[in-house]
């Protein structure tokens, strides 16, 4: 992504409205295209169902932000780093469903969701603590997707071996951890707005962290 795409111009009255449907018909359009058990399309199933539930700005921009990812991946582009594992390895046989989705929910919330949070600043014309609001709902939302990927992916007690390394792995990661490092990036972005280049760096730093933090939950466990 050249010099952080969300210094945008902020959309028109009624454009959110506009942009939900069309939003969420690209994602099924996506899933459409690859076959069952795909690494990315696992997370991409759990996810595409709470898009529909959600109407707010902040909901639509965090989609957009992970449109743009799959889109250039799917062109032969280079989507951003912390999401290159989850392609590199979509069709690993060690890979369990489960690490699939954890490690795209972690890219989903630290990366693509703090550049949505500026977005969304400039769509709005405000500062990311008016946002905070909406921002603690949407990690509720993120959080509601975490346990539904626990309850549907995650093997049963009877097919985890004793000391599995699943366990540790999935065990491991922080939802609240990445939402709240997920916010300082966004608060850190915002006051560098001014300076794209430092901006930029900061992005390219955020995303590498996130980058190790997926390639570590993708981690063969078989």
């Amino acid at each position: 992504m050249a010099q952080i795409e969300q210094f945008a111009e902020p959309a028109g009255p009624g454009t959110l409205v506009a942009e939900v449907d069309p939003v969420f018909e690209r994602m099924r359009a996506f899933r459409r295209r690859w076959p069952p058990g795909d690494g990315v399309g696992v997370f991409h199933e759990v996810c595409l169902t709470t898009v529909r539930e959600t109407a707010g700005t902040l909901e639509v921009r965090l989609a957009e932000r992970y449109l743009s990812a799959l889109g250039a991946a799917e062109a032969g582009g280079r989507p951003p780093e912390c999401r290159r594992p989850l392609f590199q390895y979509r069709h690993h046989p060690g890979v369990r469903p489960v690490q699939f989705a954890l490690g795209g929910l972690h890219a989903h919330i630290a990366h693509d969701l703090a550049l949505a949070v500026v977005d969304s600043c400039r769509t709005l014309g405000c500062a990311p603590p008016e946002l905070e609001g909406e921002y603690e709902r949407v990690g509720d939302l993120l959080a509601l997707l975490e346990e539904r990927i626990h309850d549907e992916l995650m093997p049963g007690p009877d097919l985890l071996r004793l000391a599995d390394p699943l366990t540790h792995l999935v065990s491991s990661w922080s939802l609240e951890r990445a939402r709240e490092a997920a916010w300082s990036a966004a608060r850190v972005l915002w006051r560098l707005r001014g300076f794209p280049s430092s901006a930029e760096e900061f992005r390219q730093q955020t995303d590498a962290g996130a980058g190790l933090v997926v390639r570590f939950l993708l981690t063969p466990c078989r």
